[in-house]
């Protein structure tokens, strides 16, 4: 983000500054083994880009030896195990001990089960429904599509199981409301208004998102916010923060929020796990260990511009001169971008390790609530930043465990798992009422049917099945 200020942009300087925040961003977003290639791809098709022999730190510009940790970013600058010790460390040191850690940790903690989407919403509701109707929500799971939308009518699905539509409805509600949430929504539509539905019952939302959803879709989809604006009688400004909201926390396709392509049986999702782009760890020594963020960046502190090319290209003739100054300004704009993507994740990583130390080292139930805005009004950067740097990123826990990086936002996961813990040391099976009240009591103040969907999620059985499990 620049300053504010009262001289007006050139527009050379509007379009660099441009071109600069577009590509900061893109490159935000990617994990740490897309901007390899990515980075890779650009070393071969750019003669102003090279490798410098010499590694530099890219926190503190330190040279670095013998391919080991910046020995200033790496060492404690203090006593206390609330300051972490955060640096960056090539990929290349990082595959080093990668063996390592699949040695001790077996290799399902790290990569998800390959089981379909409709398998994982069929184990959720199943529970809830009696034996007919599961046959019909097995029959509407079968017919969505790639992105988790429904490809069949609600009054064919009731014609062909000779039921009334209001009871295939109420099922399709209750897949509706199941992770992902959305799934079985017969249009993009239907499955962003369900989860915007959904999202009420935890935060804050614009007051005019579901009329944007509803009456302004092709709007948002192609960025008309003067026009959203009109519709919703707000300013633009106004209406280009519903649209972010909506981007940022609702996903019309919602068998991809989750599921990727393995839909399509690609498995490249299951290498993410295989590929942290932070690693945490603790500092061997200490009687209270401050942790270690270890950042896994491609060509951290090695790719710079090569001096040589810029003083040939001040000398090149009129027919070479435009293609190597465009070569240079790729060259420049790709190692500040790298750099500031390097700074932005830096700065997120200190920040959540500061505040979640003790679900790092402690697990699920001391997941403190936090959003992704609020982060950023604490880091004083836009919403969209944080939520790019978010993206796509997974983290070792010093356990061994790798999770995803949006797992230190699930706003929900310290009230599930005081859920599970509730059920685990049930003498009798309990009503969804009754683990409400025990909820309440901890301060999770959730209604009865948002525990019977956090069930869900888990996998818990209803009470009454629970309990002919127990007398059987």
């Amino acid at each position: 983000m620049l300053p504010s200020t009262n001289i007006r942009q050139s527009p050379a300087l509007r379009t660099l500054t441009t071109a600069h925040l577009t590509q900061t961003m893109t490159l935000l977003e990617l994990d740490v083994l897309d901007l390899n290639q990515r980075v890779e791809s650009e070393l071969s098709s750019n003669p102003a880009l090279e490798i410098r022999e010499e590694r530099r730190c890219p926190i503190c510009k330190q040279t670095i030896t013998n391919n080991r940790p910046c020995p200033r970013c790496s060492a404690p600058t203090s006593l206390s195990p609330d300051d972490p010790i955060v640096f960056v460390s090539h990929i290349d040191d990082f595959q080093e001990r990668r063996s390592s850690y699949y040695e001790e940790f077996p290799e399902e903690s790290t990569s998800r089960d390959k089981e379909d989407l409709p398998t994982f919403v069929l184990k959720q509701i199943a529970p809830d429904l009696q034996p007919q109707d599961q046959l019909i929500a097995a029959f509407i799971l079968s017919n969505l599509n790639e992105d988790g939308l429904l490809e069949i009518s609600i009054v064919e699905i009731a014609r062909y199981h000779h039921v009334p539509i209001s009871r295939v409805e109420n099922i399709l509600q209750l897949i509706q409301r199941t992770e992902p949430i959305g799934v079985g929504s017969p249009s993009p539509k239907e499955a962003l208004l369900v989860q915007l539905e959904v999202l009420k019952e935890t935060q804050q939302v614009p007051s005019k998102a579901e009329k944007a959803i509803r009456e302004g879709l092709d709007l948002l989809s192609r960025h008309q916010f003067p026009d959203l604006a009109r519709l919703l009688r707000v300013t633009v400004k106004e209406a280009q923060q519903i649209a972010h909201f909506i981007s940022d926390n609702l996903n019309p396709f919602p068998g991809r929020a989750y599921w990727g392509d393995i839909h399509h049986g690609n498995e490249a999702p299951l290498s993410v796990y295989s590929q942290p782009d932070v690693v945490l760890s603790l500092l061997e020594g200490y009687q209270e260990s401050p942790i270690v963020v270890e950042i896994v960046s491609p060509f951290a502190g090695l790719i710079q511009v090569n001096a040589e090319f810029r003083r040939l290209a001040n000398r090149a003739s009129p027919d070479n001169a435009d293609q190597w100054k465009s070569y240079l300004e790729r060259a420049d704009l790709l190692v500040k971008c790298l750099q500031q993507r390097t700074h932005t994740i830096v700065r997120l990583m200190r920040h959540l390790t500061i505040i979640q130390r003790q679900f790092i080292l402690k697990g699920d139930s001391y997941l403190l609530p936090s959003t992704r805005a609020n982060l950023a009004e604490e880091l004083g950067v836009h919403e969209s930043t944080i939520s790019r740097a978010v993206a796509n990123k997974t983290v070792q826990l010093p356990s061994g465990q790798i999770i995803p990086l949006a797992k230190f936002f699930d706003r929900n996961l310290h009230v599930r798992t005081a859920l599970k813990e509730i059920v685990l040391n049930e003498t009798k099976p309990l009503t969804d009422s009754e683990i409400a009240a025990l909820l309440k009591k901890r301060g999770y103040p959730i209604a009865r049917r948002t525990v019977a969907k956090y069930r869900a999620i888990e996998g818990i059985l209803p009470s009454n099945i629970r309990k002919n499990h127990t007398d059987g």
